[in-house]
Protein backbone atom coordinates (compact mmCIF):
# COMPACT_ATOMS: atom_id res chain seq x y z
CA UNK A 1 0.00 0.00 0.00
CA UNK A 2 1.33 3.54 -0.77
CA UNK A 3 1.52 5.94 2.16
CA UNK A 4 1.95 9.51 1.89
CA UNK A 5 5.37 10.66 0.44
CA UNK A 6 7.84 12.22 2.95
CA UNK A 7 7.65 15.54 3.76
CA UNK A 8 9.27 18.35 5.92
CA UNK A 9 6.69 20.75 4.86
CA UNK A 10 4.04 21.49 7.77
CA UNK A 11 0.54 23.46 7.28
CA UNK A 12 0.67 27.25 7.61
CA UNK A 13 -0.05 28.86 10.94
CA UNK A 14 -3.43 29.19 11.44
CA UNK A 15 -4.35 32.86 11.92
CA UNK A 16 -5.93 33.26 15.37
CA UNK A 17 -8.15 36.13 15.97
CA UNK A 18 -8.75 35.03 19.39
CA UNK A 19 -6.14 36.27 21.32
CA UNK A 20 -5.22 38.74 23.69
CA UNK A 21 -4.23 41.53 21.43
CA UNK A 22 -6.11 44.55 20.37
CA UNK A 23 -6.15 46.25 16.80
CA UNK A 24 -7.10 50.30 16.67
CA UNK A 25 -9.42 51.64 13.65
CA UNK A 26 -8.37 54.87 11.92
CA UNK A 27 -9.79 57.14 15.00
CA UNK A 28 -7.94 54.68 17.64
CA UNK A 29 -10.93 53.03 18.60
CA UNK A 30 -9.34 49.43 20.13
CA UNK A 31 -11.29 46.09 19.62
CA UNK A 32 -10.71 42.03 20.03
CA UNK A 33 -10.52 40.24 17.29
CA UNK A 34 -13.66 37.45 17.75
CA UNK A 35 -12.82 34.81 15.26
CA UNK A 36 -10.15 32.33 14.27
CA UNK A 37 -10.75 31.62 10.29
CA UNK A 38 -7.47 29.66 9.66
CA UNK A 39 -7.53 29.14 5.79
CA UNK A 40 -11.99 29.68 5.27
CA UNK A 41 -12.53 31.61 2.33
CA UNK A 42 -15.70 33.44 1.77
CA UNK A 43 -18.66 32.51 0.44
CA UNK A 44 -19.72 33.79 -3.41
CA UNK A 45 -22.53 35.31 -4.58
CA UNK A 46 -26.27 34.56 -3.47
CA UNK A 47 -29.06 33.32 -5.67
CA UNK A 48 -30.07 37.03 -6.44
CA UNK A 49 -26.54 37.42 -7.93
CA UNK A 50 -26.93 34.20 -9.42
CA UNK A 51 -30.19 35.19 -11.45
CA UNK A 52 -29.21 38.46 -12.42
CA UNK A 53 -25.65 37.27 -14.15
CA UNK A 54 -28.37 34.45 -15.67
CA UNK A 55 -30.19 37.07 -17.02
CA UNK A 56 -27.89 38.88 -18.22
CA UNK A 57 -26.53 35.52 -20.21
CA UNK A 58 -23.05 35.31 -18.94
CA UNK A 59 -24.43 32.03 -16.98
CA UNK A 60 -25.89 28.99 -18.66
CA UNK A 61 -28.87 28.24 -16.12
CA UNK A 62 -29.46 24.64 -17.81
CA UNK A 63 -25.32 23.86 -16.78
CA UNK A 64 -25.93 25.35 -12.61
CA UNK A 65 -25.53 21.25 -12.21
CA UNK A 66 -21.67 21.65 -13.78
CA UNK A 67 -18.91 21.16 -11.13
CA UNK A 68 -15.02 20.96 -11.45
CA UNK A 69 -12.77 19.14 -9.93
CA UNK A 70 -9.16 20.27 -10.70
CA UNK A 71 -6.13 18.28 -9.69
CA UNK A 72 -3.05 20.10 -10.34
CA UNK A 73 -0.17 17.59 -9.99
CA UNK A 74 2.72 19.92 -8.38
CA UNK A 75 6.36 19.26 -10.02
CA UNK A 76 5.08 18.10 -13.42
CA UNK A 77 4.68 14.98 -14.33
CA UNK A 78 6.56 13.88 -17.38
CA UNK A 79 4.82 13.57 -20.54
CA UNK A 80 7.11 10.87 -22.19
CA UNK A 81 6.90 8.89 -18.81
CA UNK A 82 2.95 9.13 -18.29
CA UNK A 83 0.68 10.10 -21.35
CA UNK A 84 3.09 10.97 -24.44
CA UNK A 85 5.09 7.98 -24.60
CA UNK A 86 8.17 7.96 -27.52
CA UNK A 87 8.73 3.82 -27.98
CA UNK A 88 10.39 4.89 -31.49
CA UNK A 89 13.14 7.46 -30.01
CA UNK A 90 16.41 6.90 -28.58
CA UNK A 91 16.74 5.32 -25.45
CA UNK A 92 17.84 8.98 -23.91
CA UNK A 93 14.62 10.29 -24.83
CA UNK A 94 11.91 7.47 -24.16
CA UNK A 95 12.81 6.62 -21.01
CA UNK A 96 12.51 3.48 -19.24
CA UNK A 97 9.20 2.65 -19.50
CA UNK A 98 6.78 0.79 -22.21
CA UNK A 99 3.42 2.03 -23.55
CA UNK A 100 0.71 -0.08 -22.93
CA UNK A 101 -2.86 -0.41 -24.43
CA UNK A 102 -6.51 1.22 -23.25
CA UNK A 103 -9.77 1.43 -23.66
CA UNK A 104 -9.35 4.65 -25.13
CA UNK A 105 -7.86 5.42 -29.05
CA UNK A 106 -4.09 6.18 -27.27
CA UNK A 107 -1.63 4.50 -24.99
CA UNK A 108 -0.50 4.71 -21.61
CA UNK A 109 2.52 4.21 -19.40
CA UNK A 110 2.63 1.17 -17.78
CA UNK A 111 3.43 2.69 -14.56
CA UNK A 112 -0.47 3.57 -15.07
CA UNK A 113 -2.21 0.44 -15.65
CA UNK A 114 -5.56 1.76 -14.08
CA UNK A 115 -5.68 4.55 -16.16
CA UNK A 116 -5.67 2.15 -19.26
CA UNK A 117 -8.96 0.56 -17.39
CA UNK A 118 -10.59 4.09 -17.45
CA UNK A 119 -9.51 5.43 -20.36
CA UNK A 120 -12.78 5.51 -22.42
CA UNK A 121 -13.52 8.23 -19.87
CA UNK A 122 -10.93 10.65 -20.35
CA UNK A 123 -9.09 12.28 -22.98
CA UNK A 124 -5.43 13.54 -22.99
CA UNK A 125 -4.10 16.42 -24.72
CA UNK A 126 -0.53 15.77 -25.29
CA UNK A 127 -0.16 19.54 -27.45
CA UNK A 128 -0.03 22.04 -24.04
CA UNK A 129 2.64 24.91 -23.33
CA UNK A 130 3.70 27.88 -21.98
CA UNK A 131 5.72 30.59 -22.33
CA UNK A 132 6.68 31.63 -19.19
CA UNK A 133 9.46 31.09 -17.49
CA UNK A 134 10.49 27.23 -16.34
CA UNK A 135 9.53 27.79 -12.70
CA UNK A 136 7.10 26.17 -10.65
CA UNK A 137 5.24 28.85 -9.79
CA UNK A 138 4.91 30.65 -12.83
CA UNK A 139 3.28 27.52 -14.06
CA UNK A 140 1.36 27.25 -11.34
CA UNK A 141 -0.32 30.77 -11.96
CA UNK A 142 -0.66 30.12 -15.40
CA UNK A 143 -2.41 26.88 -15.59
CA UNK A 144 -5.02 28.11 -12.30
CA UNK A 145 -6.03 31.45 -13.86
CA UNK A 146 -4.91 31.10 -17.78
CA UNK A 147 -2.47 34.23 -17.87
CA UNK A 148 1.28 35.09 -16.67
CA UNK A 149 1.57 37.04 -13.66
CA UNK A 150 2.78 40.50 -14.72
CA UNK A 151 2.65 44.03 -13.82
CA UNK A 152 1.84 43.10 -10.62
CA UNK A 153 -1.85 41.92 -11.58
CA UNK A 154 -2.77 38.83 -9.35
CA UNK A 155 -5.38 36.65 -11.55
CA UNK A 156 -8.07 34.80 -9.45
CA UNK A 157 -7.70 31.32 -9.79
CA UNK A 158 -10.53 29.29 -12.04
CA UNK A 159 -12.45 28.18 -8.95
CA UNK A 160 -12.78 31.60 -7.64
CA UNK A 161 -14.08 33.41 -10.96
CA UNK A 162 -16.35 30.20 -11.19
CA UNK A 163 -17.37 31.25 -7.60
CA UNK A 164 -18.06 35.33 -8.43
CA UNK A 165 -20.59 33.95 -11.08
CA UNK A 166 -22.56 31.78 -9.81
CA UNK A 167 -22.19 32.24 -5.73
CA UNK A 168 -22.33 28.77 -3.65
CA UNK A 169 -25.11 26.17 -3.69
CA UNK A 170 -25.20 25.02 -0.09
CA UNK A 171 -23.68 25.98 3.47
CA UNK A 172 -20.39 24.90 1.97
CA UNK A 173 -18.20 27.04 0.10
CA UNK A 174 -18.68 26.85 -3.65
CA UNK A 175 -14.68 26.79 -4.04
CA UNK A 176 -12.31 23.86 -1.78
CA UNK A 177 -9.02 23.48 -1.61
CA UNK A 178 -7.40 19.56 -0.68
CA UNK A 179 -5.46 19.25 1.54
CA UNK A 180 -4.08 22.91 1.32
CA UNK A 181 -3.43 25.45 -0.58
CA UNK A 182 0.27 25.27 -2.42
CA UNK A 183 3.38 25.86 -0.43
CA UNK A 184 6.97 27.30 -1.74
CA UNK A 185 7.83 26.60 -5.46
CA UNK A 186 11.09 28.62 -5.65
CA UNK A 187 9.98 31.74 -7.81
CA UNK A 188 8.61 34.11 -5.48
CA UNK A 189 5.68 34.00 -7.27
CA UNK A 190 1.81 34.05 -6.40
CA UNK A 191 1.15 30.82 -6.91
CA UNK A 192 -2.27 31.38 -8.88
CA UNK A 193 -4.46 29.48 -5.70
CA UNK A 194 -6.65 32.82 -4.47
CA UNK A 195 -9.27 35.12 -5.17
CA UNK A 196 -6.35 37.57 -6.97
CA UNK A 197 -7.78 40.91 -8.06
CA UNK A 198 -11.33 39.66 -7.06
CA UNK A 199 -10.39 40.36 -3.46
CA UNK A 200 -9.77 38.09 -0.49
CA UNK A 201 -13.18 36.99 -0.09
CA UNK A 202 -13.07 34.91 -3.18
CA UNK A 203 -10.18 32.82 -1.78
CA UNK A 204 -11.07 29.18 -1.64
CA UNK A 205 -12.12 27.33 1.44
CA UNK A 206 -8.79 25.19 2.38
CA UNK A 207 -8.92 21.92 4.65
CA UNK A 208 -5.73 22.50 5.93
CA UNK A 209 -5.44 19.03 7.16
CA UNK A 210 -5.00 15.67 5.80
CA UNK A 211 -7.90 13.44 5.13
CA UNK A 212 -6.01 10.14 5.40
CA UNK A 213 -4.42 10.57 9.28
CA UNK A 214 -6.70 8.32 11.83
CA UNK A 215 -7.62 11.94 13.80
CA UNK A 216 -8.86 13.90 10.86
CA UNK A 217 -11.00 17.17 11.35
CA UNK A 218 -11.72 19.61 9.67
CA UNK A 219 -10.28 22.90 11.56
CA UNK A 220 -12.66 25.25 10.74
CA UNK A 221 -15.70 23.14 11.72
CA UNK A 222 -14.91 23.10 15.13
CA UNK A 223 -14.74 25.89 17.91
CA UNK A 224 -11.44 27.46 18.12
CA UNK A 225 -10.03 25.92 21.44
CA UNK A 226 -8.90 29.28 22.62
CA UNK A 227 -12.27 29.48 23.25
CA UNK A 228 -12.77 26.46 25.84
CA UNK A 229 -16.61 25.73 26.16
CA UNK A 230 -18.04 28.88 24.94
CA UNK A 231 -21.00 28.53 22.93
CA UNK A 232 -20.08 29.04 19.08
CA UNK A 233 -23.73 31.39 19.04
CA UNK A 234 -21.69 33.42 21.35
CA UNK A 235 -19.63 35.10 18.56
CA UNK A 236 -22.96 36.82 17.38
CA UNK A 237 -23.33 38.79 20.45
CA UNK A 238 -19.53 40.04 20.62
CA UNK A 239 -19.59 40.92 17.05
CA UNK A 240 -23.08 42.82 17.43
CA UNK A 241 -21.47 44.34 20.46
CA UNK A 242 -18.20 45.23 18.67
CA UNK A 243 -20.72 46.50 15.68
CA UNK A 244 -22.52 49.08 18.09
CA UNK A 245 -19.09 50.96 18.45
CA UNK A 246 -17.47 50.73 15.14
CA UNK A 247 -20.18 52.07 12.52
CA UNK A 248 -17.21 53.98 10.85
CA UNK A 249 -15.42 50.92 10.27
CA UNK A 250 -18.04 48.53 8.81
CA UNK A 251 -18.28 50.84 6.49
CA UNK A 252 -15.34 50.37 5.21
CA UNK A 253 -13.98 47.55 2.61
CA UNK A 254 -12.33 45.75 4.78
CA UNK A 255 -15.09 45.30 7.23
CA UNK A 256 -17.30 44.22 4.43
CA UNK A 257 -14.64 41.62 3.88
CA UNK A 258 -14.97 40.38 7.49
CA UNK A 259 -18.92 40.36 7.59
CA UNK A 260 -18.75 37.90 4.81
CA UNK A 261 -15.95 35.69 6.15
CA UNK A 262 -18.19 35.70 9.68
CA UNK A 263 -21.43 34.92 8.01
CA UNK A 264 -19.47 32.08 6.30
CA UNK A 265 -17.15 31.00 8.83
CA UNK A 266 -20.64 30.80 11.21
CA UNK A 267 -22.28 29.09 8.52
CA UNK A 268 -20.00 26.75 7.84
CA UNK A 269 -19.70 25.36 11.08
CA UNK A 270 -23.60 25.50 12.30
CA UNK A 271 -24.45 22.98 9.71
CA UNK A 272 -25.27 19.60 9.73
CA UNK A 273 -24.59 19.09 5.78
CA UNK A 274 -21.54 20.81 6.02
CA UNK A 275 -20.29 17.83 8.57
CA UNK A 276 -21.39 15.21 6.78
CA UNK A 277 -19.78 16.23 3.49
CA UNK A 278 -16.17 16.09 5.49
CA UNK A 279 -17.36 13.11 7.60
CA UNK A 280 -14.84 10.04 5.82
CA UNK A 281 -15.79 7.98 8.33
CA UNK A 282 -19.28 7.64 6.47
CA UNK A 283 -17.37 5.81 3.75
CA UNK A 284 -17.29 1.99 4.21
CA UNK A 285 -13.46 0.96 4.53
CA UNK A 286 -13.89 -0.85 1.38
CA UNK A 287 -14.35 2.13 -0.92
CA UNK A 288 -11.86 4.42 1.71
CA UNK A 289 -9.24 1.57 0.59
CA UNK A 290 -9.98 1.48 -3.23
CA UNK A 291 -8.77 5.35 -3.30
CA UNK A 292 -5.99 4.24 -1.55
CA UNK A 293 -5.19 5.15 2.14
CA UNK A 294 -2.49 7.82 1.65
CA UNK A 295 -3.21 11.88 1.51
CA UNK A 296 -3.74 11.94 -2.32
CA UNK A 297 -6.12 9.46 -2.56
CA UNK A 298 -8.40 10.36 0.68
CA UNK A 299 -8.78 13.92 -0.59
CA UNK A 300 -9.92 12.02 -4.31
CA UNK A 301 -12.90 10.63 -2.11
CA UNK A 302 -13.61 13.71 -0.33
CA UNK A 303 -13.88 16.27 -3.39
CA UNK A 304 -16.64 13.14 -4.86
CA UNK A 305 -18.29 13.70 -1.19
CA UNK A 306 -18.06 17.72 -1.73
CA UNK A 307 -19.32 17.49 -4.71
CA UNK A 308 -22.13 15.54 -3.79
CA UNK A 309 -22.75 17.62 -1.54
CA UNK A 310 -23.07 20.92 -3.58
CA UNK A 311 -19.60 22.41 -3.61
CA UNK A 312 -18.97 23.77 -7.22
CA UNK A 313 -15.46 23.63 -7.75
CA UNK A 314 -12.44 21.79 -5.95
CA UNK A 315 -9.13 21.51 -6.44
CA UNK A 316 -6.55 18.89 -5.22
CA UNK A 317 -2.80 19.29 -4.90
CA UNK A 318 -0.66 15.62 -5.71
CA UNK A 319 1.77 17.65 -3.06
CA UNK A 320 1.84 20.34 -1.11
CA UNK A 321 5.76 21.69 -2.59
CA UNK A 322 8.10 20.47 -5.11
CA UNK A 323 11.15 21.10 -1.84
CA UNK A 324 12.04 18.33 0.50
CA UNK A 325 8.95 15.79 -0.79
CA UNK A 326 9.16 13.02 -3.58
CA UNK A 327 6.91 14.47 -5.89
CA UNK A 328 6.34 14.27 -9.44
CA UNK A 329 9.58 16.97 -9.61
CA UNK A 330 12.05 14.28 -11.19
CA UNK A 331 15.22 16.31 -11.03
CA UNK A 332 17.16 12.49 -10.57
CA UNK A 333 19.34 13.59 -7.70
CA UNK A 334 18.19 14.74 -3.82
CA UNK A 335 16.32 16.11 -2.89
CA UNK A 336 14.21 15.53 -6.12
CA UNK A 337 12.89 12.26 -7.16
CA UNK A 338 14.24 9.64 -9.94
CA UNK A 339 12.27 8.10 -12.43
CA UNK A 340 12.42 5.18 -10.61
CA UNK A 341 10.94 7.04 -7.82
CA UNK A 342 8.37 8.08 -9.56
CA UNK A 343 7.47 4.32 -11.05
CA UNK A 344 7.29 2.99 -7.17
CA UNK A 345 5.97 5.77 -5.31
CA UNK A 346 3.90 8.63 -7.17
CA UNK A 347 2.45 6.68 -10.29
CA UNK A 348 0.96 4.18 -7.89
CA UNK A 349 -0.52 6.60 -5.90
CA UNK A 350 -1.60 8.41 -8.15
CA UNK A 351 -3.05 5.73 -11.05
CA UNK A 352 -4.74 3.78 -7.94
CA UNK A 353 -6.95 7.36 -6.54
CA UNK A 354 -7.25 8.91 -10.07
CA UNK A 355 -8.93 5.71 -11.90
CA UNK A 356 -11.09 5.29 -8.42
CA UNK A 357 -12.06 8.65 -9.06
CA UNK A 358 -13.18 8.53 -12.42
CA UNK A 359 -15.45 5.40 -11.69
CA UNK A 360 -16.68 6.40 -8.68
CA UNK A 361 -18.03 9.69 -10.42
CA UNK A 362 -19.75 7.58 -13.39
CA UNK A 363 -21.12 4.64 -11.50
CA UNK A 364 -22.70 7.45 -9.30
CA UNK A 365 -24.27 9.19 -12.21
CA UNK A 366 -21.82 12.29 -11.56
CA UNK A 367 -19.70 12.35 -14.23
CA UNK A 368 -21.49 13.81 -16.83
CA UNK A 369 -21.76 16.76 -14.67
CA UNK A 370 -18.21 16.88 -13.13
CA UNK A 371 -15.31 18.09 -15.51
CA UNK A 372 -12.13 16.57 -14.00
CA UNK A 373 -8.93 17.77 -15.09
CA UNK A 374 -5.42 17.01 -14.40
CA UNK A 375 -3.41 19.98 -14.90
CA UNK A 376 0.31 20.50 -14.26
CA UNK A 377 3.14 23.51 -14.53
CA UNK A 378 5.17 22.06 -17.40
CA UNK A 379 6.43 19.02 -18.62
CA UNK A 380 9.89 17.48 -18.48
CA UNK A 381 13.11 17.53 -20.89
CA UNK A 382 13.27 15.30 -23.62
CA UNK A 383 16.02 14.03 -22.86
CA UNK A 384 16.69 11.86 -19.54
CA UNK A 385 19.97 13.82 -17.39
CA UNK A 386 22.91 12.07 -16.23
CA UNK A 387 21.01 12.10 -12.93
CA UNK A 388 18.32 9.60 -14.23
CA UNK A 389 15.48 12.02 -14.66
CA UNK A 390 14.35 15.04 -16.20
CA UNK A 391 14.28 18.65 -15.85
CA UNK A 392 11.60 21.45 -16.15
CA UNK A 393 10.22 21.77 -19.94
CA UNK A 394 7.41 24.15 -20.05
CA UNK A 395 7.37 23.80 -24.28
CA UNK A 396 5.38 20.30 -24.16
CA UNK A 397 3.48 18.39 -22.16
CA UNK A 398 0.15 16.80 -21.63
CA UNK A 399 -3.03 17.08 -19.37
CA UNK A 400 -6.28 15.10 -19.00
CA UNK A 401 -9.93 15.93 -18.96
CA UNK A 402 -12.89 14.03 -18.30
CA UNK A 403 -16.76 14.45 -17.20
CA UNK A 404 -18.49 17.68 -17.59
CA UNK A 405 -19.28 16.83 -21.34
CA UNK A 406 -15.96 15.89 -22.37
CA UNK A 407 -16.10 13.11 -24.90
CA UNK A 408 -13.39 10.12 -23.39
CA UNK A 409 -11.31 8.23 -25.01
CA UNK A 410 -9.33 10.25 -27.36
CA UNK A 411 -5.93 11.85 -27.45
CA UNK A 412 -6.11 15.57 -28.73
CA UNK A 413 -2.99 17.38 -30.35
CA UNK A 414 0.58 16.06 -30.78
CA UNK A 415 4.06 16.35 -29.88
CA UNK A 416 7.04 15.97 -31.84
CA UNK A 417 8.89 12.86 -32.14
CA UNK A 418 10.82 13.85 -29.13
CA UNK A 419 7.73 15.07 -27.47
CA UNK A 420 9.87 18.77 -27.22
CA UNK A 421 7.53 20.87 -29.06
CA UNK A 422 3.14 20.31 -30.24
CA UNK A 423 3.65 19.21 -33.38
CA UNK A 424 -0.04 19.46 -33.74
CA UNK A 425 -2.77 21.70 -31.82
CA UNK A 426 -0.67 23.75 -29.41
CA UNK A 427 -2.90 24.51 -26.79
CA UNK A 428 -2.26 27.53 -24.28
CA UNK A 429 -3.13 27.55 -20.45
CA UNK A 430 -5.72 30.48 -21.71
CA UNK A 431 -7.84 27.83 -23.49
CA UNK A 432 -7.03 24.93 -20.86
CA UNK A 433 -9.02 27.54 -18.35
CA UNK A 434 -11.78 28.32 -21.43
CA UNK A 435 -12.51 24.66 -21.82
CA UNK A 436 -13.05 24.75 -17.98
CA UNK A 437 -15.23 28.02 -18.37
CA UNK A 438 -17.37 26.30 -21.31
CA UNK A 439 -18.09 22.95 -19.38
CA UNK A 440 -19.33 24.88 -16.29
CA UNK A 441 -21.24 27.13 -18.59
CA UNK A 442 -20.00 30.37 -18.25
CA UNK A 443 -20.08 33.04 -20.98
CA UNK A 444 -16.33 33.28 -22.45
CA UNK A 445 -17.40 36.68 -23.21
CA UNK A 446 -18.27 37.71 -19.89
CA UNK A 447 -16.68 40.10 -17.76
CA UNK A 448 -15.72 40.10 -13.93
CA UNK A 449 -14.59 43.80 -12.02
CA UNK A 450 -10.89 43.59 -12.68
CA UNK A 451 -8.10 45.83 -11.17
CA UNK A 452 -9.10 49.33 -10.31
CA UNK A 453 -12.82 48.26 -11.06
CA UNK A 454 -12.48 48.24 -14.07
CA UNK A 455 -14.69 45.40 -16.43
CA UNK A 456 -12.05 42.50 -17.07
CA UNK A 457 -12.98 39.05 -19.28
CA UNK A 458 -12.72 35.93 -18.13
CA UNK A 459 -10.64 34.93 -21.06
CA UNK A 460 -8.48 37.33 -23.27
CA UNK A 461 -9.37 38.40 -26.58
CA UNK A 462 -10.03 35.71 -28.93
CA UNK A 463 -9.52 32.70 -26.48
CA UNK A 464 -11.14 29.43 -26.67
CA UNK A 465 -12.34 26.08 -25.86
CA UNK A 466 -10.43 22.95 -26.63
CA UNK A 467 -13.38 22.20 -28.95
CA UNK A 468 -12.47 18.74 -29.94
CA UNK A 469 -12.56 17.50 -26.72
CA UNK A 470 -16.51 17.97 -26.66
CA UNK A 471 -17.07 17.29 -30.33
Amino acid sequence: MVTNPPSIAGPPPMLNLTSRGSSHTCNGTKRRDFLQIGALGAIGLGLPEFLAAAERGVVDPSKDKRSCIMIFNLGAPSQLDTFDMKPEAPAEVRGPFKPISTRGDFQVSEILPLHAEVADKFSIVRSCYHTAAAVHDAGWQMLQTGRQFTGGVNYPHAGAVLQYMRGRRSDLPAHVVLPETMGRGGGNLPNGQAGGFLGKAYDPFALMADPSQANFKVPDLLPPQSLGDVRIDRRRRMRAAIESRMAELEASESAKMLDKNFEAAYRLMNSPQAREAFDLTKEPTSVRERYGMNRFGQCCLLSRRLIESGVRFVTINTFLTVFNEITWDTHGSKPFTTLEGMKNIVAPMYDQAYSALIADLDQRGLLADTLVCGLAEFGRTPKVNPAGGRDHWPQCFSCTFAGGGVQGGRAIGASDPIGAVPADRPTNPGEIIATIFKSLGLDLHAEMPGPGGRPFPLVDFGVREIKELFA
